[in-house]
């Protein structure tokens, strides 16, 4: 299992530094602020939740023990990355994924970001996560994740003009709507958080 999860921190690393390379290419390209560009590149949900799957996964390899390895290998933290990368995937696939067609690169980066690293995560989480430990307070604590985002998008895009996805612009579509596409996506949020818990019930702890 160490292999598979190495291939996993590995993969994530890879995907992340081809996503970041192309937005600073970009950026440069056109003379724009590199610093500017490491911003936008932290601003996207995708960006910032596979950055933690890959923390998690990196320290699972880690022998040597911190404070910081005890935290993302809890349970309750690694199951509420594991509910956020689902979310990434489909609301990707769902609302993202026909308005655009990457080639190259950006393509790589993509599917591996997107489709990737979510599966290969919850193959980790259901084959190397501790079960049992589990209970529905955990998913209140995980939604503060998505609940913080929302607020720095919102106020994000107030001062510079700019959202970091369509269906959170509110330029085009309203406060109305988007709080309308928000409560839909936190919705959906805690439905996979809820089977999260439940499989968390069901499986056994892993032996290794």
């Amino acid at each position: 299992m160490k292999r598979f999860v190495a291939t996993a921190a590995l993969a994530g690393w890879v995907g992340l530094a081809i996503q970041q390379y192309l937005i600073l290419y970009s950026r440069w390209s056109i003379g724009a602020s590199l610093l500017g560009g490491l911003v936008s590149f932290l601003s996207f949900f995708t960006v910032l939740t596979n950055t933690l799957v890959v923390v998690v996964l990196s320290y699972a390899l880690v022998t040597r023990e911190s404070a910081a390895k005890r935290f993302f290998l809890r349970p309750g933290v690694s199951s509420g990355i594991a509910t956020s990368i689902v979310v990434v995937s489909l609301a990707y696939n769902l609302l993202l994924r026909h308005l655009w067609s990457p080639q190259g690169f950006q393509f790589i980066a993509d599917e591996l970001l997107h489709d990737v690293m979510p599966l290969l995560f919850v193959v980790y989480w259901w084959r190397c996560v501790p079960k049992g430990t589990l209970r529905l307070k955990h998913i209140a604590g995980w939604v503060i994740y998505p609940l913080v985002y929302f607020g720095y998008v919102l106020l994000r895009g107030h001062m510079l003009g700019q959202y970091q996805y369509p269906f959170m612009d509110v330029d085009s579509l309203g406060y109305p709507q988007v709080f309308v596409n928000a409560g839909g996506i936190l919705a959906g949020f805690i439905v996979i958080g809820l089977v999260i818990v439940g499989l968390d019930k069901r499986l056994k702890s892993p032996s290794i």
